[in-house]
């Protein structure tokens, strides 16, 4: 069997395009932490990534599910929807002004495109339409989201999301039977769908995290660079932080890539393309770690500052601790209490780096963190072998003792 045969379907070079329009938008939600650096800001910019987040997926299992590169339908559809999530990507410093009725109407926009794509596509029968009358009513959700001032727009946005995901990777769980022990529901996650059209390319969807895994690494990459040019006085703390931040960024490209890349993959691959495994490793598994990078990237900025906010140290460490735990850097295939522990306290350990703040400046932290993220690439790294290892022998196990 080939290569191209394991891996199955490549991204596509119009789905590479699509993502440039997220590169802004990540920008603007990282951004936003930065023009009002406490932790209020950072709900709220969670709150507006989750929705570009789900916004991207749809597009993403889209094109996994019945993209064809051959058909110019399926790339016109895809760069249709470029168009309003470039637009939300306008709008979202508004949209952190209390101002959302713009980012929100765009979001409808990009709905209305998804809803379009799976109800005249058809390659996964009536469970396509379904998808496509979930965003259908995801459209109609955002539009009215618009008209409505204070928190309940935000509760629509909530509403929308939620019917989407259970319609775009967990709508044919409906029809199975509800496990009640962990055990059986673990044993589901890695049973092939039973309609094989619903089966999701395993290949396809890892090189597309991962993709936008590096999309939210070169925003760390721009922020350190951008917050550098715009620094007059090139301090031992501007060094400090410049090289402290490349070598942050390089260390968790590596924690992420050198393993969890591949675990992830793997386990999709043996459960015969199980959409809740899917849903459960990539969709919903990889959010806040995902989201953690912007975090570390808008901390990183801040401590480039010629003042840095008190805040800053907390961000990065916050960040790190959220994508360790996302990407289980210090998972260990030891189940005793005491291996546990010591994860537990590794886990404290990254957060508590920022009181270095105590005694040393900003960048003195970011180059204490940049340290740390070197020391779990390495940790990654001498554990690779065995991690892959289980995978293969004991799926199950490895998921239920990650």
């Amino acid at each position: 069997m080939g290569e191209s045969e394991v891996r199955g379907k490549r991204v596509s070079w119009v789905e590479l395009y699509f993502d440039l329009i997220f590169v802004f938008a990540m920008r603007e939600v990282a951004h936003g932490i930065v023009e009002e650096p406490d932790w209020a800001r950072v709900f709220g910019a969670l709150g507006l990534f989750a929705t570009l987040w789900w916004t991207w997926i749809g597009f993403a299992v889209l094109y996994n599910r019945q993209g064809d590169d051959r058909l110019a339908t399926y790339r016109l559809l895809v760069l249709a929807g470029t168009i309003p999530c470039a637009i939300a990507a306008t709008q979202a410093h508004h949209a952190f002004e209390r101002h959302p009725a713009g980012f929100a109407l765009a979001l409808a926009g990009a709905r209305l495109v998804l809803a379009v794509a799976f109800l005249l596509g058809g390659r996964s029968g009536p469970e396509a339409r379904r998808t496509g009358w979930s965003y259908l009513a995801s459209a109609a959700i955002f539009a009215l989201s618009a008209a409505l001032d204070g928190p309940w727009c935000y509760v629509l946005w909530a509403v929308a999301l939620v019917q989407e995901a259970g319609f775009l990777l967990l709508g044919d769980r409906r029809d199975q039977p509800r496990e009640r022990s962990r055990t059986a529901r673990l044993r589901a996650l890695f049973k092939p769908p039973a309609n094989a059209r619903l089966a999701v390319d395993a290949g396809h969807l890892a090189e597309r995290f991962g993709l936008f895994m590096i999309i939210l690494l070169g925003e760390l990459v721009i922020a350190v660079g951008v917050a550098a040019v715009g620094r007059q006085h090139q301090d031992t703390g501007y060094w400090l932080s410049v090289s402290g931040g490349f070598v942050l960024a390089a260390a968790l490209w590596w924690v992420y890539f050198d393993s969890a890349a591949d675990v992830n993959e793997r386990l999709l691959r043996l459960s015969g393309g199980n959409p809740a495994l899917a849903y459960s490793l990539y969709a919903g598994g990889h959010l806040l770690p995902a989201f953690s990078l912007l975090l570390i990237a808008a901390s990183v900025d801040l401590s480039l500052h010629e003042d840095p906010p008190g805040t800053a140290p907390w961000f990065v460490t916050v960040g790190m601790a959220v994508y360790f735990g996302g990407t289980r850097a210090f998972s260990s295939p030891a189940r005793s209490a005491w291996v546990r522990l010591l994860r537990l306290l590794a886990t404290a350990a990254t957060v508590c780096l920022a009181l270095l703040g105590l005694v040393l400046p900003a960048p003195g932290v970011v180059v204490a963190a940049a340290a740390w993220a070197v020391g779990a690439a390495v940790l990654v790294t001498v554990l690779r072998r065995d991690r892959l290892g289980r995978v293969d022998a004991d799926p199950m196990a490895f998921l239920r003792d990650r």
